[in-house]
C-alpha cells in the first residue's frame, strides 16, 4: 500500500535526512587509504546514535549492519568488512536513519585517495542521471518518466543501468510501495501524487547492466567485473516540485 505523507511527516523525514546528509559529509574526510569499510561502519553507527538517531538498516530483513559498503564492482549491499581500502577504490556507502520516527535513505559514492578519469566520469554521469530522474518527480507525472530520463541519459553516455535493484517508497518503513525503476518508458506506470515520498537511486555500470549475486545472498556484483556507481536521495512529491530530503541544500554538489 502507498502511504501519502502529511506536511508534518515530511518535515520529520527531512530532519532525519539532514542528519543522514551530515553523516555523508563527515565521510568525505574520514574515507582515505588504509582504513577499512568496517571502520566506516563503526563511525557511521556511532555518529547516528550520538545524534539521537537509529541506524534503521540493522535488523531490516535480518541485515546486520548500519551501512552497505560496496566497493568497485560491487553494485550494492556490500557488507562492511576489515579489508583495507586502497588508493583509487570506488566505494558506495548506503544507509538509513530513523530519527524520532522520521525515516531517510541515501547513498553517496566516494573515491579513496586519488581518483582516475574513468571513475570521475562514472560518478559524474551517475549523479546527473539521478538528478534528471528527480526532475521528473512531479505531481501528475508517471513513474516511467523517472526511469526513462535516467536510462536514456546513462545509456546515451555508454553505461549500463542496473535493472535488478530499484528505488522505492519510504516511510513508515525503509522499503514501501511503489517500486521506482531506473529504466522504462515515458508516460507509463503509476501516476505520482502529492504526499508520496520515494527514493531515486540509480546504479550505473561501466559495462553491462547485468549482475550476479554473492553466495551471502545480499551483495550484487557486475557480471563483467566493471565498476559500478550509485547515488541516492529520498524526496517528497509536492505541488511545488520534488523536495529532496537528504541533501542539506547541496543539490548537484556532493
Amino acid at each position: 500500500m502507498i502511504t501519502l505523507k502529511s506536511a508534518r511527516e515530511i518535515d520529520q523525514m527531512a530532519a532525519s535526512g539532514a542528519l543522514l546528509a551530515d553523516v555523508h559529509k563527515q565521510l568525505r574526510t574520514f574515507i582515505k587509504p588504509e582504513i577499512t569499510s568496517w571502520d566506516i561502519e563503526v563511525f557511521v553507527r556511532d555518529y547516528i546514535e550520538s545524534h539521537g538517531g537509529i541506524a534503521a538498516q540493522i535488523g531490516f530483513e535480518d541485515y546486520k549492519y548500519a551501512t552497505c559498503c560496496s566497493i568497485n564492482n560491487e553494485i550494492c549491499h556490500g557488507f562492511p568488512r576489515k579489508k583495507v581500502l586502497k588508493d583509487g577504490d570506488l566505494i558506495k556507502v548506503d544507509m538509513c536513519i530513523d530519527l524520532k520516527g522520521g525515516i531517510s535513505d541515501s547513498c553517496w559514492s566516494y573515491v579513496v585517495g586519488e581518483s582516475t578519469p574513468e571513475i570521475d566520469r562514472l560518478m559524474e554521469v551517475t549523479k546527473k542521471a539521478m538528478y534528471l530522474g528527480i526532475e521528473q518527480a512531479q505531481v501528475g507525472n508517471r513513474i516511467g518518466d523517472i526511469g526513462h530520463a535516467i536510462q536514456s541519459y546513462a545509456e546515451g553516455e555508454g553505461y549500463g543501468v542496473v535493472r535488478d535493484f530499484v528505488g522505492h517508497g519510504i516511510g513508515p518503513t525503509i522499503h514501501e510501495a511503489p517500486m521506482i525503476p531506473h529504466y522504462g518508458e515515458a508516460g507509463k506506470g503509476l501516476r505520482l501524487k502529492e504526499g508520496m515520498v520515494i527514493t531515486i537511486e540509480p546504479m550505473i555500470n561501466t559495462g553491462t547492466w547485468k549482475m550476479k549475486m554473492d553466495p551471502n545472498g545480499w551483495t550484487a556484483y557486475t557480471l563483467d567485473g566493471g565498476l559500478s556507481c550509485q547515488y541516492e536521495h529520498s524526496l517528497a512529491i509536492t505541488k511545488d516540485g520534488p523536495r529532496i530530503l537528504t541533501s542539506q541544500g547541496e543539490e548537484g554538489t556532493y
